[in-house]
């Protein structure tokens, strides 16, 4: 909704395919389907300047994931042939987790089912048409998505300082964003990193965000606690192509929303 609202203002004419396309604002065309059901896509049978495959799995589990990333957009390609297709995928395709710096070139060997079938979706996109792409988005946040801010005011946030625990982030007005600048670009590249110009400490935007909250710091976990390192996405692709983010680290949107 946010993309469609971006390129409506420039004459786009957008449709909706939802489930429930009861969220959907009247200025955004609905069309009730089902991706799982391939007779519910009969009415997309024409010509479509773009796509943007952007569906939410809606439960956290393998068997959802496939329905949604692969046999879902399987059953949309199998109607539409759309002039470009973007696929929007996510950094769990990368496994490393040792405070790596990855880009679109690394090695994508993910350890947890979610990756795996992203990644299979992403190469379900990228086989189906010349002009597709895929968007691997970074943890995304934002106007109703404030979970570290609630965790933070509640004090059920912790972090472990040593080794450093990695974080990357993208506002969710700069996703959209990113979409609208793919959508205009003449030879796009196939695949794209797009989180926000600073990967962080997660102790340090955890205590950030303490600070302007006005409480206490998050409690400290050990070095045996909280797991791998994590992983740092380098962003230079998207910002080779000429893109410029609204918000370039978290100070700049945490600092919108809590202002």
């Amino acid at each position: 909704m946010r993309l469609a609202a971006r390129v409506q203002a420039r004459g786009w004419q957008v449709t909706g395919l939802r489930r429930d396309v009861s969220a959907l604002p009247p200025s955004i065309t609905p069309l009730s389907a089902d991706l799982s059901r391939p007779d519910t896509l009969a009415r997309l049978d024409r010509e479509w300047d773009a796509v943007i495959y952007q569906a939410t799995p809606g439960r956290r589990d393998e068997s959802t994931y496939r329905r949604t990333y692969v046999e879902g957009l399987s059953n949309l390609l199998d109607r539409v042939r759309p002039r470009r297709l973007i696929f929007v995928s996510s950094t769990a395709v990368y496994g490393q987790s040792a405070g790596e710096w990855v880009d679109e070139g690394s090695e994508t060997v993910p350890s947890r089912f979610n990756g795996r079938l992203v990644l299979e979706g992403e190469r379900v996109a990228l086989a189906s048409a010349a002009r597709s792409l895929a968007v691997r988005f970074s943890g995304i946040y934002g106007p109703g998505r404030e979970f570290l801010i609630d965790s933070v005011r509640s004090g059920k946030a912790s972090c472990r300082p040593e080794p450093p625990q990695w974080t990357n982030r993208i506002h969710a007005d700069d996703c959209a964003a990113v979409l609208e600048h793919l959508l205009d670009l003449a030879d796009p590249a196939p695949v794209y990193c797009a989180s926000d110009c600073r990967p962080t400490m997660r102790c340090e935007v955890l205590d950030w965000l303490a600070d302007r909250l006005g409480v206490p710091s998050p409690r400290r976990l050990g070095p045996d606690e909280g797991g791998g390192q994590g992983k740092r996405i380098d962003n230079r692709r998207l910002l080779a192509s000429g893109f410029k983010f609204q918000f370039p680290d978290y100070q700049y949107g945490y600092g919108e929303i809590l202002s």
